[in-house]
């Protein structure tokens, strides 16, 4: 099985940083093959892609956070990581780690982590 976990969240004031990490599990999933997939959710709204990375590097981000949050990835770690900046109280959510196209016994799987709380105060 792949599993994600998800840490570095926590409570910080308007302006802030912090960085999340999520690492991953398993035989059937190589973030430098599959990517990863940043996706935060805040109550009440539907859950909103954040930024991605492709297994060949390349990066996407929603308009909310360009120029404020980046995504990276540590392949000897099996690791995903995502750089927030300039944190505002728009930003706060869970967010969540996605490991999508992941090929198990011939179907396409996506893995999901648990979540990890960000809240930003003003």
């Amino acid at each position: 099985q792949v599993h994600l976990v998800e840490s570095g969240g926590g409570l910080v004031q308007a302006g802030g940083s912090l960085r999340l990490s999520c690492a991953a599990s398993g035989s059937s999933f190589s973030v430098s093959v599959n990517g990863m997939k940043w996706y935060r959710q805040a109550p009440g709204k539907q859950r909103e892609l954040v930024a991605s990375i492709t297994g060949g590097g390349s990066t996407n981000y929603a308009d909310s956070v360009k120029g404020r949050f980046s995504i990276s990835r540590d392949n000897a770690k099996n690791s995903v990581y995502l750089q927030m900046n300039s944190l505002k109280p728009e930003d706060t959510a869970v967010y969540y780690c996605n490991a999508p196209g992941v090929l198990v016994g011939g179907n396409v799987y996506n893995y999901w982590g648990q979540g990890t709380q960000v809240t930003v105060s003003s």
